[in-house]
């Protein structure tokens, strides 16, 4: 049961499918907005002698997503929620349980956590890219009582989980397919790129030395083709 239901939730998970949850960190008070970024790349080389551009689409890079938020202890933003012992956390003390969650290594695992950042029905799967932290007010004795933190995260989708949320069969995408009986190389090439003839680019990258007799059970890979060369 989500005990948060209306707050931004970002959850660390130890493995690259998000099955073991490892920690978590509601934010104390929600952002005014969050920012989506998408792009797409494309290839706009121009031959030589010719005029304009014939844009070839090449990728489309992973989703972006950045949250603008503030940590305080001055006890007086309404509806903030971090305490400890009846009172206001420390800023400091609310930066370093943010980036155990977000940010530092754990043990031997040396490289970025695996995120879920949630906020009522928005879900995003993603890996921190940026993290800049700015202290805005100050006590007297220089305590920070206030900071605005500014997060980049990139999207992350394990292999398994993007090709079951995407179901696509574009012949510029990697796919792995399991060889059932009755199956042959042309067959399986035909249904994935529409064109046959591609088989022995297939066999050659699966290192096959007799593609005419698949093993039912054994698995295929079929790389991205550039059709415009074929």
């Amino acid at each position: 049961m989500d005990h948060h239901p209306n707050k931004v939730i970002i959850r660390s998970f130890t493995d690259k499918e998000l099955t073991t949850l490892d920690s978590e960190f509601v934010l104390p008070i929600n952002p005014e907005q969050y920012a989506q970024s998408f792009k797409a790349k494309f290839d706009a080389k121009v031959p030589k002698g010719a005029q304009g551009t014939d844009l070839k689409f090449q990728v489309s890079p992973p989703e972006e997503l950045k949250l603008d938020f503030i940590f305080d202890s001055t006890g007086t933003v309404y509806g903030y929620a971090q305490e400890e012992g009846g009172q206001p956390k420390s800023v400091p003390r609310q930066i370093k349980e943010f980036k155990e969650v977000v940010y530092d290594l754990k043990g031997t695992v040396h490289q970025p956590k695996y995120l879920k950042v949630q906020w009522t029905d928005f879900v995003f799967y993603c890996t921190l890219t940026d993290l800049q932290i700015t202290y805005t007010l100050f006590s007297a004795d220089g305590t920070p009582l206030r900071a605005k933190l500014s997060c980049s995260f990139l999207n992350y989708r394990e292999t398994r989980r993007r090709i079951r949320e995407e179901g696509k069969s574009s012949p510029d995408l990697t796919h792995v397919r399991t060889v059932v009986k009755g199956d042959t190389l042309p067959l399986m090439v035909n249904t994935i790129y529409g064109e046959p003839d591609l088989y022995l680019e297939v066999a050659l990258k699966n290192d096959l030395t007799n593609f005419r007799q698949l093993d039912a059970g054994s698995r295929l890979f079929f790389p991205p083709v550039d059709k415009s060369t074929t």
